[in-house]
């Protein structure tokens, strides 16, 4: 089964093309550029350098959210638009569940943290049984970094923290913490659509995919500009 991914959830781009088991390509790129600028043309290199012909892709996975309005609208449009082209099914995976992916087979508590502004972060509370499946402790959600940190706390497990979270936060952890604390180190840090990939077959063999028509972003939050209006309407 070939899967390709895209992950414009975050600060990062990515793409990658997973073959069965074998990771075949990966395209990761976190600069200062929009995601409108560079998804489109990273997947482009990575098709001309394994010469991938896209009617070859048996599914396309997609980074859900929640994140970047933006980046997830991207991402969502640039899977809807080839797999409807191709009529092939999508797997929308969890953002957050995706990175925390990352650290596959850690047994310590894992907690990916993406800046979800206002002093939140997009969040979850992960781990690794001995079986290889990933648990999920707590779903991903919107959280204060105030409340997450005492949730961790009350765990009593050491934890690993991960996502552009933590250069926001990484103070205020430490300033809160009552448990031991690590911190992935920056090839397992970020989004990565290797990790989405692997974990989008795992969904897929579940029967968790969709048409591209009915695959919608999950946002968690309201966006920026539809609090600005409801407050306006509430004046």
């Amino acid at each position: 089964m070939r899967i390709l991914g895209l992950d414009s959830s975050g600060l990062v781009a990515s793409c990658a093309i997973l073959d069965d088991d074998k990771l075949t390509a990966e395209y990761t790129l976190n600069f200062k550029k929009t995601h409108s600028q560079t998804l489109m043309p990273m997947l482009d290199v990575v098709a001309k350098a394994i010469e991938l012909d896209l009617s070859s892709v048996d599914v396309f996975a997609v980074a859900k959210g929640p994140g970047s309005f933006t980046g997830l609208r991207i991402g969502a449009a640039s899977i809807k638009g080839m797999a409807d082209v191709m009529n092939k099914s999508v797997v929308a995976v969890p953002t957050v569940d995706a990175i925390a992916y990352n650290l596959f087979g850690v047994r310590d508590l894992i907690v990916p943290i993406m800046d979800a502004r206002r002093s939140q972060v997009y969040t979850g509370i992960y781990t690794f049984e001995d079986s290889g499946e990933m648990s999920v402790i707590m779903p991903q959600c919107a959280l204060a970094i105030e409340e997450l940190i005492e949730i961790v706390n009350q765990k009593g497990l050491r934890a690993v923290f991960l996502g552009d979270g933590v250069p926001v936060y990484k103070d205020r952890i430490e300033e809160l913490k009552r448990v031991s604390v690590l911190y992935a180190p920056p090839h397992q840090c970020a989004q990565r659509a290797g990790a989405l990939c692997a974990l989008g077959k795992i969904l897929y063999e579940k029967g968790e995919y969709t048409n591209a028509s009915d695959m919608r972003p999950d946002y968690l939050r309201k966006s920026q500009a539809e609090r600005e209006r409801e407050n306006s309407d509430a004046g």
